[in-house]
């Protein structure tokens, strides 16, 4: 069941949400919690009821493992459990997600057809695995204990960020509801939810779906050995970038929404990363809980930054290796990774060469203009289906074909054009799906000004903080306080303007590209 579904808005979430506070007004907290509890399985028994199995099986284990965790006493055996229960995790996890990737590579390695039978990714096992070793570690470390399994049940399965995030602590997410007041139905609460899930459905079915029809075709050429021009590639690699940030925003602001629908505050987990004006930036702003996860969990472990700068740039490449894997079983993911590891290292070489030295604006100016580039690139093996399409993307992108123009603009350049071919240009390459012709390049500069100028979610809300902040939000700039919601006529009329567009185009409905992961 899709957030973006009649079936989740119009039945799914009212019964959810009516059921859980008629039942805790009455003072049945627990009886208000199992209510949940059962609505988030059903919410993820939906798509295929065979997952259930799993996912219990998962809590089953790891609710008994940490329970031995909390009662064990420091020493080699209690290390030895919290290997156990982090390899069994890993062990599930790789079995579901990496078994058919590894067995065609030692396929073409071996030069032997070897058959796996085919392996269907269970829903979300990426995230409610990183959920739960989280919680063995800071069980083991004495920083989380759960006796109460109905409890456990719903730190792992609360559906606005069961499935695709954000990572959530225990400590952060069940003392909430411990409180009196979630179990009251408040208008303010359904109020400023509605209005984030509405800006964030938005995102996702408007924005985020309306700039996909112009992505997914030039990533299809690629793959299949089509001629690109330059313009094409960069317009494809533009549009997709867009889609991804609006397709991952939205269904971020959708679950903050719903979660404060219940009176409970997610992590922030996307905070504006196109506004980024480094590599290191920008993942304090994408992903944050996912971030945080790979840092606490990986970074520091590895050695962090304690052991040496040289060690310390093997952690971050490893760290961002095992990240790309994470997002997905193949090549294209690990390049990703690897990328953004070499990004990482580079802008930490730059910042200690500049160590000291004031940057201006249009030092600013360029260091976001350069970020923003580099990290649409990485996003083009993120995308491709296949090493070959990434390659014949990039290669278009960084001018293999020379600086050549679709033939279908070659009309439109009058007496330029024999200018324009005396040097060196060229009309070359026939793509049917132009993203230079009607509205593709409209979108993209459109969406580049969302992104980049105007005030995220957060700060449009920021006078509710609905979110736990992992990483701080910036003021709204003095240019865009009239933009801060409030309970008035204004924002009643805008944000049902917004919520009927938004339904109308349901009739598109698509899934969260991060479902995949």
């Amino acid at each position: 069941m899709l957030f973006n579904s009649y079936k989740f808005i119009f039945l799914f979430l009212p019964l959810t949400l009516l059921g859980f506070h008629f039942i805790g007004t009455r003072g049945h907290h627990r009886i208000a919690i199992a209510w949940l509890v059962g609505s988030s399985f059903f919410f993820y028994g939906w798509w295929n009821p065979a997952y259930l199995g799993l996912i219990l099986f998962s809590i089953l284990f790891n609710y008994s493992t940490g329970l031995l965790l909390g009662n064990a006493h420091i020493g080699p055996q209690k290390k030895a459990m919290l290997v156990f229960g982090i390899a069994t995790n890993l062990g599930l996890l790789g079995y579901f997600k990496y078994s058919n990737f590894f067995i065609e590579n030692l396929s073409s390695f071996i030069n032997t057809e070897l058959i796996l039978h085919d392996i269907i990714l269970p829903l979300a096992i990426s995230f409610f695995t990183f959920q739960q070793i989280a919680y063995l570690v800071d069980a083991y470390r004495g920083e989380a204990r759960e006796t109460n399994f109905l409890q456990y049940c719903l730190f792992v399965t609360f559906f606005p960020q069961l499935v695709a995030g954000p990572i959530v602590h225990h400590k952060e997410m069940l003392p909430q509801f411990d409180r009196d007041a979630i179990y009251r139905l408040r208008a303010k609460h359904i109020a400023v939810g509605f209005s984030i899930f509405t800006i964030g459905l938005f995102k996702k079915v408007v924005l985020a779906d309306g700039i996909a029809v112009y992505a997914s075709p030039v990533f299809e050429a690629a793959e299949q050995g089509v001629l690109l021009t330059i313009f094409d590639a960069w317009g494809g690699a533009f549009a997709y970038s867009f889609q991804l940030y609006f397709d991952f925003s939205g269904y971020s602001d959708m679950a903050i929404g719903l979660a404060w629908m219940f009176g409970i505050r997610l992590p922030l987990n996307f905070n504006s990363p196109y506004k980024a004006t480094s590599i290191i930036d920008f993942w304090r702003r994408w992903h944050i809980t996912l971030s945080r996860f790979l840092r606490d969990y990986l970074y520091i472990p590895l050695g962090g930054n304690r052991k040496g700068e040289t060690r310390r740039l093997f952690s971050l490449i490893i760290t961002m290796l095992l990240g790309g894997l994470w997002h997905g079983a193949g090549w294209t993911f690990i390049l990703w990774g690897g990328l953004h590891g070499m990004y990482l290292v580079i802008n930490h070489a730059w910042r200690n060469l500049r160590s000291g030295k004031k940057r201006t604006k249009l030092g600013a100016i360029c260091a976001w203009l350069l970020t923003m580039l580099a990290v649409v690139v990485t996003w083009v093996p993120f995308r491709a289906g296949s090493i070959e399409g990434a390659g014949n993307m990039l290669k278009a992108m960084f001018g293999e074909h020379g600086i050549s123009l679709p033939v279908s603009l070659a009309e439109n350049f009058g007496n330029a054009k024999p200018w324009f071919l005396a040097h060196g240009g060229s009309f070359q390459g026939w793509f049917t799906h132009d993203i230079f012709n009607g509205t593709g390049i409209k979108w993209i500069a459109f969406l580049l000004l969302v992104s980049v100028v105007l005030p995220s979610t957060q700060q449009v809300m920021q006078r509710y903080c609905p979110a736990l902040e992992g990483y701080k939000v910036e003021p709204t700039h003095q240019l865009y306080r009239w933009l801060e919601w409030r309970p008035s006529l204004m924002w009643t009329i805008l944000m049902t303007i917004i919520f009927s567009i938004s339904i109308l185009s349901l009739t598109r409905v698509s899934e969260f590209l991060y479902f995949q992961f």
